[in-house]
């Protein structure tokens, strides 16, 4: 079950970021930003469902790739304000409790956006150099478009897939 997290639910998940440890909550819930959570079915037949998040995903809406994250900043304040005509999702952070949870978020949510928003016509990131984010984007499908002084851009030229199909690998 995909969820779009409440103030009160990203300030206690933000603190296991990884990468961007240092955004606040805030950050991630206001000004063209979202914070969504990956939860185990809430009709599982096996199990009982979670509490706790399977992953975590923050995405920023703007109308350019932004080179880090003052960029980010910087467009996707101004998409909050509806000044500017929003265009891109940018994937700036995520991140999984379980294994192969990290793919059926991404997965998921940009299904959501694609349903909801129809404006989006563009799907990238905002990553860290690391091996670790070129393997996981170039696996689901993402070309890297762009290396900066502190991160790197890929981008998604498809909808990623199915997210019941994405789900149904961690079962």
């Amino acid at each position: 079950m995909l969820q779009q997290l409440t103030l009160a639910q990203a300030q206690q998940y933000a603190k296991d970021d990884p990468v961007r440890a240092h955004l606040s909550a805030e950050y991630r819930t206001t000004a063209g930003r979202q914070m969504w959570g990956l939860f185990e079915d809430q009709y599982a037949v096996a199990d009982e469902p979670s509490e706790h998040p399977l992953a975590i995903i923050c995405v920023a809406y703007t109308n350019a790739v932004p080179k880090n994250e003052l960029e980010l900043e910087w467009f996707s304040s101004a998409s909050g304000t509806g000044a500017v005509d929003t265009t891109t999702a940018v994937f700036y952070t995520v991140w999984s409790y379980e294994r192969g949870a990290g793919q059926a978020i991404v997965n998921s949510v940009a299904q959501r956006i694609h349903q909801t928003r129809p404006e989006i016509d563009r799907w990238v990131t905002l990553s860290p150099l690391t091996q670790m984010a070129e393997r996981f984007h170039t696996k689901n499908g993402a070309v890297r478009v762009a290396v900066y002084e502190d991160s790197q851009t890929f981008e998604y030229t498809h909808l990623i897939g199915d997210s019941e199909r994405a789900r149904s690998a961690l079962r």
